[in-house]
C-alpha cells in the first residue's frame, strides 16, 4: 500500500501486465497501418508514460504530436473539460490515433475528436490504457484499449491524484 495526499492506494496493475497490453496494443496498430502510418496524438500530462512506451513498440514511421486538457480536479470529474494546448494543423487528410491514459466519462475524448475532426483527419481512432464502462457518459468508441477496470479512482504509469503519482511504473487503486 502507498499514500499520496494521506489516501491510501492499493497495487492494482503491475508494470509487467502494463507492458504486456501496451505490446499488444502496438501490434494491432502497426498491422491496421502498415500500408499508411498514422499520426498518434498524445493527450497530456497523463499519456506520457504509455506513449512513450507504445511508441518504442510501433515498427513504423509513425508522427507525434500532443496535446493538453484538464477536467479533473482532486479524485473527481469536474464534468468540463479545458482546453491548454490545442491541435495541430499536420493532420489533415492522415489517420490520427489519440493516445490516452484513460477514457471515464467519456466528455474529454468527445471534445478531443470534435477538435481533431475540425482539422479534417482522413480518421480518427482511440487508444487508451484504461476505460471505466461503468462511468461512462458521452459514447466513445476505443479501438485499442489496455483494460477495463471498475470505476474507482486510480493513480500510478501517468495518471495522477493533483499532480502526484505520475511516476510510479505501476498502477494503484484508491483503497475503499
Amino acid at each position: 500500500m502507498i499514500f499520496i495526499h494521506n489516501k491510501p492506494f492499493t497495487p492494482y496493475l503491475d508494470a509487467h501486465t502494463i507492458q504486456g497490453a501496451v505490446d499488444r496494443i502496438a501490434s494491432q496498430i502497426c498491422k491496421d497501418y502498415a500500408a499508411e502510418p498514422p499520426v498518434l496524438l498524445g493527450v497530456l500530462n497523463g499519456a506520457f508514460m504509455f506513449l512513450s512506451d507504445l511508441v518504442k513498440r510501433i515498427d513504423l514511421p509513425v508522427d507525434i504530436s500532443f496535446m493538453k486538457i484538464a477536467s479533473y480536479s482532486g479524485i473527481s470529474s469536474t464534468g468540463k473539460v479545458e482546453m491548454h494546448l490545442g491541435v495541430s494543423d499536420e493532420i489533415k487528410d492522415r489517420h490520427v490515433i489519440v493516445v490516452e491514459d484513460i477514457v471515464d466519462t467519456g466528455r474529454s475524448m468527445a471534445v478531443i475528436q470534435e477538435l481533431i475532426r475540425q482539422k479534417e483527419p482522413k480518421s480518427i481512432a482511440v487508444a487508451s490504457l484504461l476505460h471505466k464502462p461503468d462511468a461512462m457518459i458521452e459514447p466513445v468508441e476505443i479501438r485499442y484499449l489496455g483494460f477495463s477496470i471498475e470505476d474507482k479512482f486510480v493513480v500510478g504509469y501517468g495518471l495522477d491524484f493533483d499532480g502526484i503519482g505520475r511516476n510510479l511504473p505501476e498502477i494503484f487503486q484508491l483503497k475503499d
